[in-house]
Formats: structure tokens, C-alpha cells, sequence
């Protein structure tokens, strides 16, 4: 049930925080894979340097599946998509400490597994950068 109080917190940010302060950028993955391509190795980064004061944000790493596989399976492919965006970030210079990852593996799908687009919608990290309220 945490999980729903994140999503409805991250829906509503825009609202009490003002709608440029919540940002998110999604990397997506084939089928079973955790590999991270050149091309959104490149998208994130240029992501991460269009933020102005970068410090004044937490970064959340939300990964996820399709429901093709198991639920072990999916957990497992959930971490290890997280962990190299993880990696990714830290190479880019993120201090490690401003980074938190939340793995939801299949459950909590944002499209429909019904459908092939719908699974390949699921199969991704949305990295999430959250305004620190001071």
C-alpha cells in the first residue's frame, strides 16, 4: 500500500509544488534486458545537465517490467534495470547519497500487459527528480 501513497504523491507534486518543479525522464528496455543503450545513456545525461541547482533535488528511481516471466524473475530484472541507471548516474558524477531506488518489478504497471506497446511501456526506469522542500 506505500507504493500508492508515492504514486499519489507524485501525481499531485505538480500541484503543490508548481509544475516545473517535478522532473522525470524514462529509459526503456527490452524484453528481459537491463542493458542501457548509448543512445539513452546520452538522453539521460543530457537530461541531468539541463537541471538548474541539480542539489535542490532528490533522485528517485522507479524501475519496472511487462509480466512476461515470473514474479522472482521480474523482481530480480526490476533491481538490476535500476542498478544500471544507478550506475549510469554515478558515472555522470551524482553523489550516491542523493540517489534512493524503488523497484516495483510487475506489479504496478502504468499500461495494460495486454497489448505488446503496453508491455513495452512497462519495461522501464523513470528516473524521478523530486524538489527537496527546505
Amino acid at each position: 500500500m506505500k507504493w500508492h501513497l508515492i504514486i499519489v504523491s507524485f501525481l499531485l507534486a505538480p500541484y503543490v509544488y508548481g509544475q516545473d518543479s517535478l522532473l522525470l525522464k524514462s529509459i526503456y528496455f527490452g524484453g528481459g534486458s537491463y542493458y542501457v543503450d548509448e543512445f539513452q545513456v546520452t538522453e539521460l545525461y543530457d537530461f541531468i545537465d539541463g537541471v538548474e541547482k541539480l542539489e535542490d533535488y532528490e533522485i528517485i528511481i522507479f524501475s519496472h517490467t511487462d509480466n512476461i516471466g515470473g514474479v522472482e524473475f521480474n523482481k530480480w530484472l526490476s533491481q538490476m534495470r535500476s542498478e544500471a541507471v544507478k550506475l549510469e548516474l554515478l558515472r555522470k558524477g551524482i553523489a550516491q547519497e542523493l540517489i534512493k531506488i524503488r523497484d516495483f518489478g510487475l506489479s504496478n504497471p502504468l499500461y495494460t500487459n495486454r497489448s505488446h506497446a503496453g508491455r513495452r511501456g512497462n519495461r522501464r526506469v523513470d528516473v524521478i527528480l523530486w524538489p527537496i522542500v527546505f
